[in-house]
């Protein structure tokens, strides 16, 4: 009865919050006062279990991957797509799927969540598979340290029950494989040496050593056989290493480090459906995905591409400064300091600007926009308008150059509130 009167009242208010324009966590929340076993009860019975996916970084594009490559198996697949990757969230995404009886019509849950609340998710809901992607100095106003974050993830590790799928080539990752418990699997998904520079491990970052065509990171002393292995990168175009085997695709996907995410995606799809795996449709499906809501996306504003770029930390700063040429384009940069984006944007020291120089960024934006013009001065990247008023300079932007394609830089906040505004303009995904 409690677990009918959950399910009833925070259905309720999902479809209140709705119609007053947001509040996607609200829901959950009335939910779990009614009945805190909701979670356990909701997802404890789904034939193939549950999947958690956490990380610093590329966590809402692997899930979207993750979820379009199980779908094209045929799987009916539960997720948190709002990007709400709390419990909270869950619960919330839970009830506008399940019936009225609380049950999901699904053979899995593929969950995105944040490091921290994980913690609190896997002793819910201990997960049969979990994916585990870096970890990243990033929010240590949140977390203090990053050992802590990577002592986050060890409890997911050691709460997960049949397989485990971490990143080789980041070295905290890559040692929860210590933290599995007895009968449980472990694969790995990683880089081909020559790639291995393109994407820094944060302890290549602080040792100054990952530099693009540099030398390879000295943390391999001990090479784990990789379930896939990115094998190149050439902007859409990508191949792995699957069982010895060389596959090529061309993704739809933008941002070289969405192309190490589809390794961690395939690894991970491959683990799940273990030899009833059909690989040509795999590949199809991956084919076929598009970026997550502000990870690369792009949309068509009077009639030229806006894309949207997520950036949050050194590393994927530089990425994404390296995956789309500055040439031919107009830049904006917006950079927020809210409790989402870390407080701390000292981070943006450590970016090397100068790919911006020739082309200069004409407008900067968001809560930080004076630190961020700052920065940009130091590396002799010209700009043309510093506002904080992030309405404001969306609006110029837009209106200048109408023929010109555009990319905006930003932080999660500064991309939420960008996207909203865009709403009025141009068809945008809805994601709460």
């Amino acid at each position: 009865m409690r677990h009918l009167l959950a399910t009833l009242a925070g259905k309720t208010v999902r479809e209140v919050a709705k119609l007053r324009g947001g509040g996607s966590a609200l829901p959950g929340l009335v939910a779990e006062k009614i009945d805190p076993g909701f979670l356990p009860r909701v997802l404890g019975n789904l034939p193939r279990g549950v999947v958690v996916i956490s990380g610093t970084n590329g966590k809402t594009t692997t899930t979207k991957m993750v979820v379009e490559l199980l779908q094209g198996q045929g799987l009916k697949v539960f997720t948190n797509r709002t990007g709400s990757n709390f419990t909270r969230g869950v619960v919330a995404a839970a009830l506008g799927e399940s019936n009225l009886a609380g049950r999901l019509d699904a053979d899995i849950a593929v969950l995105e969540l944040d490091e921290a609340h994980a913690v609190h998710f896997v002793k819910l809901v201990p997960p049969r598979y979990c994916l585990l992607l870096n970890v990243m100095r990033d929010q240590l106003d949140r977390f203090g340290e990053i050992e802590t974050t990577a002592g986050f993830l060890r409890r997911i590790a050691e709460a997960t029950t049949g397989s485990i799928v971490l990143n080789r080539e980041d070295p905290r990752i890559a040692a929860l494989a210590t933290a599995a418990r007895a009968g449980t699997e472990v694969k790995y998904f990683g880089l081909s040496a020559q790639l291995r520079p393109m994407f820094p491990s944060d302890d290549d970052l602080r040792s100054n050593a990952a530099v693009v065509g540099g030398p390879v990171p000295e943390n391999h002393a001990v090479e784990r056989e990789a379930d896939v292995v990115l094998t190149t990168c050439e902007g859409s175009a990508a191949g792995f290493r699957l069982d010895g085997r060389q596959i090529e695709a061309e993704l739809r996907l933008t941002g070289i480090y969405n192309v190490y995410n589809a390794a961690a995606a395939l690894a991970l799809a491959r683990t799940v459906l273990g030899p009833d795996a059909d690989e040509d449709a795999l590949l199809q499906s991956l084919e076929a995905v598009t970026p997550a809501f502000g990870r690369g996306e792009s949309l068509t504003v009077n009639g030229q591409p806006l894309d949207l770029v997520l950036v949050k930390n050194p590393a994927g700063f530089r990425l994404a400064l390296r995956s789309f040429p500055a040439a031919g384009y107009r830049t904006m940069i917006a950079i927020n300091d809210n409790y989402a984006d870390g407080r701390d944007m000292s981070w943006l020291w450590d970016v090397d600007f100068d790919s911006l120089r020739e082309t200069g960024v004409d407008e900067v934006s968001g809560v930080r926009a004076n630190d961020m013009a700052l920065r940009l001065f130091y590396d002799d990247v010209p700009v043309g308008r510093v506002d904080t008023d992030l309405d404001a300079s969306l609006e110029r932007f837009i209106a200048a150059a109408p023929g010109t394609p555009k990319r905006i830089y930003c932080t999660y906040t500064a991309m939420l509130a960008l996207r909203r505004e865009l709403g009025k303009l141009t068809n945008v995904e809805v994601i709460a």
